[in-house]
Parts: structure tokens; C-alpha cells; sequence
């Protein structure tokens, strides 16, 4: 049990997986702090300087200037600003994903387009699959034409 938890632990799979989990919450800090740092101000600024993340109503009926005080006041609140900026990060999250899997497949399609070998070739008697450089069909025994060759490539 010892050595397949071995195997499994430290094939390059999983080490892959758990470098990749570690980057991409390293990715999710960077996007959230772009969307929060970067993007927000801006598109607060276009409507009319806004803090976005200020943007909040009581679901107590009072009135509080900032989120910072509804919540020292123990108000609840319907943070809205908040979810605007984490739908604006998943957005862009998603978004970056969707570019890195579209370049993995194109990468993908690439390798199995290439050039594969015919190592088979169908007996015209019996129709049954026999190696390419066969001059006699191991099935039903004909004799098979020297004709052209068959052991170029398929595109």
C-alpha cells in the first residue's frame, strides 16, 4: 500500500495539479487585486466618484454613510458594491481560463493531426486487417498484389 500511495503521490500528475492549484490562487489575488485596486476606481470614477465597495443598503430601515459603519452599528446590510467587484473578478477569471483551455486544445488538435504511419492494409479478398508489408493474406491465404504501396501516410 505504501509504495502505490508512493506512486501516486509523486507521479508528475500530481505534482502538476498541486503546482497548478498554487498558482492559480496565486492568479486569483492578482485578478482580485486588479479588479479592486485598478478597475473599480476607474469605472467609479466614470460614474461620478464612487466607491464601489461602499455601495450597501440597510436592511435596517436607518441610514449609514459608510458600510464601515453599518456594520460597527450591527446594521444588516445588502452589499451590492461587494458583489459587483467579485462577479467582475470571476468575469475576468473566468474569461482567462477560457483563453488557456481554447490555446490547450488548439495545442491538443496540433498533435494529433500529425503524420501517422499505416502499419495495416485490408486484404481486397476478405477484407480483413493484415500488416502492410504482407504478400499473402493470413486470414484466407490469397496471394496480394504488389500494387502500389500502402505504407505512406495518412494526413
Amino acid at each position: 500500500m505504501l509504495k502505490e500511495f508512493k506512486e501516486f503521490a509523486f507521479k508528475g500528475n500530481m505534482l502538476d495539479l498541486a503546482v497548478g492549484v498554487i498558482i492559480g490562487g496565486a492568479f486569483g489575488k492578482v485578478i482580485t487585486s486588479i479588479v479592486n485596486d485598478l478597475v473599480m476606481p476607474l469605472v467609479g470614477l466614470l460614474i461620478g466618484k464612487v466607491k464601489f465597495n461602499d455601495l450597501f443598503i440597510s436592511l435596517n430601515g436607518k441610514h449609514y454613510d459608510t458600510l464601515k459603519a453599518a456594520a460597527d452599528a450591527g446594521a444588516p446590510t445588502f452589499n451590492y458594491g461587494q458583489f459587483i467587484s467579485t462577479f467582475l473578478d470571476f468575469l475576468i477569471v473566468a474569461f482567462v481560463i477560457f483563453l488557456v483551455v481554447k490555446q490547450l486544445g488548439k495545442l491538443r488538435k496540433k498533435e494529433v493531426h500529425k503524420e501517422k504511419v499505416v502499419t495495416t492494409k485490408s486484404c481486397p479478398h476478405c477484407l480483413s486487417e493484415i500488416p502492410a508489408q504482407a504478400t499473402r493474406c493470413k486470414f484466407c491465404t490469397s496471394e496480394l498484389a504488389s500494387g502500389p504501396s500502402v505504407s505512406g501516410s495518412i494526413q
